[in-house]
């Protein structure tokens, strides 16, 4: 059996593509596993909007204002996304009404939920996906938060605690500031041994191919 890869999913919980991205990744490797081929996946900090105000905004004027996207245009990517995020068994309900919101907390919570496992915060990443762009939550909310943290099989007390102390403010700072050094500006960005990028939403077969062809190199050559 091949050492697992070590797989850092830079992504954003308000970003649709990061949905597509997991999905096509995960698929991919439960094909592999056949093959000996298995990876650790982390998840790393990446804030679209940093800046987003607590109220959030409405999505079709936040892509206007930040992209010069027509609503046209807005309604044609939202339905091309739920088609590609059904592909992947994701139920992606954005609408012209759905709101885009600061995600610095959640990536709080991600970080804490790091620390108790790998699985943990692979189930509060889904969760919160899932209260964003399947249920249209605030996940800005504290409350939203700790259920989804809840949900994921993690102490909702510890997780208003971990919200309410401001536990990993530097942590998570320092961590986006990291990809952004390392030349990470959009996302998702699926860093494979620390030197292997593959960027955007990507089809499973992008990434069965990239994978099966990293796995296979030399041992010497893997960091």
């Amino acid at each position: 059996m091949n050492k697992p890869l070590h797989i850092d999913f830079v992504s954003d919980v308000v970003c649709p593509w990061c949905v597509v991205g997991l999905g096509g990744l995960e698929t991919a490797l439960d094909r592999l596993k056949a093959e000996g081929v298995t990876a650790d996946v982390h998840f790393q900090p990446f804030e679209l909007n940093p800046n987003m105000a607590p109220e959030g905004e409405n999505i079709v004027e936040h892509i206007g204002a930040k992209y010069g996207s027509t609503p046209e245009q807005s309604a044609a990517n939202r339905e091309m996304i739920r088609a590609r995020a059904a592909e992947v068994g994701f139920d992606m309900k954005m609408t012209a009404d759905s709101r885009i919101w600061n995600t610095f907390d959640a990536h709080r919570l991600l970080h804490w939920a790091g620390e108790v496992s790998a699985e943990a915060q692979k189930a509060l990443k889904q969760s919160l996906f899932a209260r964003h762009f399947t249920e249209g939550r605030n996940i800005s909310d504290a409350g939203v938060l700790t259920a989804a943290a809840e949900q994921a099989g993690l102490d909702r007390a510890e997780a208003a605690e971990v919200l309410a102390s401001g536990r990993y403010v530097d942590a998570v700072r320092q961590a986006q500031a990291l990809w952004r050094q390392r030349g990470i500006n959009s996302v998702p960005a699926v860093v494979v041994e620390g030197k292997y990028l593959i960027s955007g939403g990507q089809p499973a077969e992008v990434f069965e191919d990239a994978l099966r062809r990293i796995a296979a190199e030399p041992k010497t050559q893997m960091a």
